[in-house]
C-alpha cells in the first residue's frame, strides 16, 4: 500500500511504522550461500534463446531478514484474532482452534485429491457425513459440498433452477425476482445464470412488500432469491406467504443462506418450503474469512432439484465404504461446478464444528448473535437512528443520516473514527436502501465488555461529530496509513513496487 499520499498527511508516521518491502532490505550478496550452487552445465538443456540475459531482480536477503520481514508485517494486520470484527452481512466470528487442528490432520491435510477411493475413505465418510449433517440443519433433501463460496452456490443454484425448467420444457421462464434488501450476488449470479432480474421493494417494516411480489410474479418466473434473515437484520414476516406466492406461478423458491448463524435449530428452509439454499460455512461454521478466501458454499436442495444436483456425490455403499459417483451415473446431473470435491479443509473444519457443538450448540449459537444484536442494537440507538422498530435477528442496520444532516459527518467518516479509537469499522453504506447505513453484526463470540466498548466508541463518535467535525472529517490519525482516496485506489490500483527516485528517496542509512 502506497502510505505516502497527498491525503495522508503523515508521511514521516508512516515510515516509522509501515514495513519496507523486501527490495527495500535487499543487499547484493545475502541469503544464498545456503543454497547449493548448481552445476556449470544446468542450463545446457535449454536453448539459448530462452534463457535470461540477465539474472532475475529478485530481492536479496538473509533467511531472519525475510522471517522477520514477514512477522512485522503481520503485526500490522486486523485479524479475528486481534480484534472485534462487527461486519454486518460476513459473520466475521472468532473460530475456534480445535477446528484448524482438525483441517491440520495429515490424513486430511495430505490426501491427494486424485487418490482412490480404497485410500480415502476418512475423507469421503466426513463428507458424506458433513452432506447429512446440513441436511438435519437445513431441512433440505441432499447438498452438495463443491461450490468454493456463496456467491458460487448461488450460481449452483440458478443453474440447477434452469435445468429444472428447461426438463420441463417451461422455455418461457426468464426472470428472477430479487428483493431490494437481497445480498448483491444473488442478481449477479442470476444473470450469469441466463436469467432477467427484476427487484421487488421492502415495506415499511423491512419485509417483501408482497404485493409488489404478487404484482411481479408470472409466467415468466423462474425463482425468488431471497436472503433471510434478509440484510436488514430482520426476519421475514410473511415467508409461508411468500413461498406459496412463488409456488403458486410455477416458480422456485431459493434461500440465501449466508445468515443462518441467526436461524440456526430454530428455522429449518427446508421445512418453510424452500426448493434450494447454499450455506456459508466459512462463515456460519468456523474458517477465518477474509480477502477473497478461504470459503465453500454447499448448496441444499428439496425434491425438485435432487437430480440436478452436481456429480459427483459421495456414495455409500451398503458395505458400509464410500467412493465418488462414475461418470454419467446420473444423467440429469448439471455436471461438475468446481474441480475435485471443493474446498476439503474447509469442509473439514465445518464438520468439527458442527460435532463440537451438537444440535443443541447450534442452537445456542443462534440465540447468542440474536442476542448480541439486540443488546448492542439497544446501546446503539441514542446515537445514531436504527431505522426499523422491531427486534432484530444477527445484525441491524444503524443510520447516520441525521448525524450526517446536523453535522456532515458521513459514515465513512464515523468509520474512520472507530480505527483511531482501536475498533475494525462495521460494514458501510449497505444495505443500499438505508441512507448512510452502517450494517453492525457482533456475532456470538464477543463479551459484554466488548459490545460495551463499541457502543461507546460510537457514541464518542457521535459526540465528537458535534463538537469537533474537522477533526472526525481527518481520521483516522493513529493508524499505520492515513486516510487514502479509496474510489481513485479501486480505479486505479498501483500494484507493482517501483524504487523511489528523486524527492521520493529516503536519506540513506
Amino acid at each position: 500500500m502506497e502510505a505516502n499520499t497527498p491525503m495522508t498527511g503523515g508521511s514521516a508516521h508512516a515510515r516509522e511504522v509501515l514495513e519496507p518491502t523486501l527490495f527495500e532490505l535487499s543487499r547484493p550478496g545475502r541469503g544464498g550461500g545456503k543454497v547449493p550452487h548448481p552445476p556449470k552445465d544446468a542450463l545446457d538443456g535449454i536453448p539459448a534463446a530462452h534463457r535470461r540475459r540477465v539474472p532475475p531482480a529478485l530481492p536479496e536477503l538473509s533467511e531472519p531478514e525475510v522471517v522477520r520481514h514477514f512477522v512485522r508485517l503481520s503485526h500490522l494486520n486486523y485479524a479475528v484474532d486481534t480484534g472485534f470484527y462487527p461486519l454486518g452481512s460476513c459473520t466475521m466470528k472468532y473460530n475456534p482452534k480445535l477446528d484448524e487442528w482438525a483441517a491440520r490432520l495429515p490424513g486430511f491435510a495430505e490426501l491427494h485429491p486424485l487418490a482412490p477411493a480404497s485410500v480415502a475413505q476418512g475423507t469421503l465418510r466426513l463428507l458424506w457425513e458433513l452432506e447429512q449433517l446440513l441436511v438435519a440443519i437445513s431441512g433440505m433433501r441432499a447438498v452438495t459440498l463443491q461450490p468454493a463460496a456463496g456467491a458460487h452456490g448461488e450460481l449452483t443454484g440458478m443453474l440447477m433452477t434452469r435445468a429444472y425448467h428447461e426438463a420441463r420444457r417451461d422455455a418461457e421462464r426468464s426472470q428472477v425476482i430479487v428483493p431490494d434488501s437481497s445480498h448483491g450476488t444473488n442478481p449477479a449470479t442470476a444473470s450469469m445464470a441466463g436469467y432477467e432480474t427484476v427487484t421487488v421493494p421492502s415495506d415499511d417494516r423491512g419485509n417483501i412488500d408482497l404485493d409488489a411480489l404478487r404484482a411481479a410474479l408470472g409466467p415468466r418466473t423462474a425463482a425468488l432469491m431471497l436472503t433471510n434473515p434478509s440484510t436488514l437484520g430482520l426476519f421475514e414476516e410473511q415467508i409461508d406467504q411468500v413461498v406459496e406466492a412463488v409456488h403458486g406461478v410455477g416458480a422456485l423458491a431459493y434461500l440465501d443462506g449466508a445468515n443462518l448463524n441467526a436461524i440456526m435449530g430454530r428455522f429449518r428452509p427446508g421445512d418453510a418450503g424452500f426448493d434450494v439454499m447454499h450455506f456459508n460455512t466459512h462463515k456460519t461454521f468456523s474458517t477465518p474469512h477474509g480477502g477473497g478466501g478461504p470459503g465453500a458454499g454447499p448448496v441444499g436442495v428439496g425434491e425438485r432439484l435432487l437430480p440436478y444436483l452436481p456429480s459427483p456425490r459421495v456414495v455409500r455403499e451398503d458395505d458400509g465404504t464410500f467412493r465418488l459417483e462414475q461418470p454419467a451415473e446420473r444423467p440429469t446431473s448439471i455436471g461438475r461446478v468446481r474441480g475435485f470435491h471443493g474446498n476439503v479443509g474447509v469442509l473439514v473444519r465445518a464438520y468439527a464444528y458442527i460435532r463440537a457443538h451438537g444440535g443443541p450448540g447450534l442452537a445456542e449459537v443462534s440465540d447468542d448473535a440474536v442476542l448480541a444484536a439486540n443488546y448492542l442494537r439497544h446501546l446503539v440507538s441514542p446515537a445514531f437512528e436504527i431505522p426499523f422498530a422491531r427486534s432484530c435477528m444477527h445484525e441491524f442496520v444503524a443510520s447516520g443520516r441525521d448525524l450526517k444532516r446536523r453535522t456532515g459527518i458521513r459514515t465513512l467518516d464515523v468509520a474512520k473514527g472507530l480505527i483511531d479509537r482501536g475498533f475494525h469499522p462495521p460494514t458501510v453504506y449497505f444495505p443500499l436502501i438505508v441512507e448512510e447505513a452502517l450494517l453492525i453484526e457482533p456475532t456470538e463470540t464477543e463479551t459484554v465488555e466488548t459490545l460495551d466498548a463499541f457502543a461507546a466508541a460510537l457514541a464518542d463518535i457521535a459526540e465528537q461529530a458535534e463538537r469537533d467535525p474537522d477533526a472526525l472529517r481527518a481520521a483516522p490519525t493513529r493508524a499505520p496509513v492515513r486516510r487514502v482516496d479509496e474510489a481513485g485506489a479501486a480505479r486505479h490500483p498501483d500494484l507493482r513496487w517501483r524504487a523511489m527516485a528523486g524527492a521520493e528517496t529516503p536519506c540513506p542509512d
